[in-house]
Parts: C-alpha cells; structure tokens; sequence
C-alpha cells in the first residue's frame, strides 16, 4: 500500500503522490498569471514575511518548461488572508500575480497495488 491524493479532471482519475507533501489543514492560495522566470524560491522570497507561510509549488508546461501557476501554503488564516489582500496585483518575477482561494482540497488515501496498477494505465 501507499499513500497518495486522488485528483480528477476533464474527465480523468489519477492519483498525485505529490500533494501528500502538503498538510490539509494548510490554507493554500492559488497563483495565477505567474511569469517565466518565476520560482520557487522567487516566491517563497516574496511570500517569506508571512511568519507561517509553509510552501510555494509551481506547476510548469510539460512540453515548454514554462512556469504556468503555482500554489502557496499558509498555516494561520490570518497570515492567509493578509498575503492575499496585500500581494494580489503585486509584481512577482517581470508579471503582477492574480491570487485566489485554492479550491481542491488535499485528502490522502491509501491504495493497494490492485488499484495502482488502474491510475498506471490512466
């Protein structure tokens, strides 16, 4: 057995070990409109003064390598709320960033290799 996040999407099911990095009682904000030279480490630069910021991912293109959005975590509503209201619109990289709440939330379950082997053929 294993540990893993199930996500579903355009009409498909598979499972994202990934999201097991992060604790689902985190308050996540959504980045959109991130810019090619934003990081990581960009944003955890950034987003570092909120004293329970916890994690900064960024999702990239698969076949361009660019940066396409990203995700940030907070531990306390209130350093969550504060990030959002005072980094909406700011420049992050070369590009203002558009933040948002976060809607999928992050449940782990675990599967056995019978139902593994289904998300593998996905």
């Amino acid at each position: 057995k294993r540990t893993t996040v199930i996500r579903k999407g355009g009409g498909k099911m598979w499972d994202d070990e990934t999201l097991t990095e992060w604790d689902p009682k985190w308050f996540r904000l959504f980045v959109s409109d991130v810019s090619n030279d934003c990081t990581e480490k960009v944003l955890t630069e950034a987003f570092s003064k909120y004293k329970t910021f916890q994690k900064a991912k960024v999702i990239k293109d698969r076949l361009s390598n660019k940066s396409k959005y990203a995700f940030l975590a907070f531990s306390d509503p209130e350093d969550f709320l504060l990030a959002w209201k005072q980094m909406d619109g700011k420049y992050v990289g070369n590009r203002p960033i558009r933040l948002s709440k976060a809607t999928t939330a992050v449940r782990s379950v675990e599967i056995g290799t019978k139902k593994a082997k289904m998300f593998d053929k996905a």
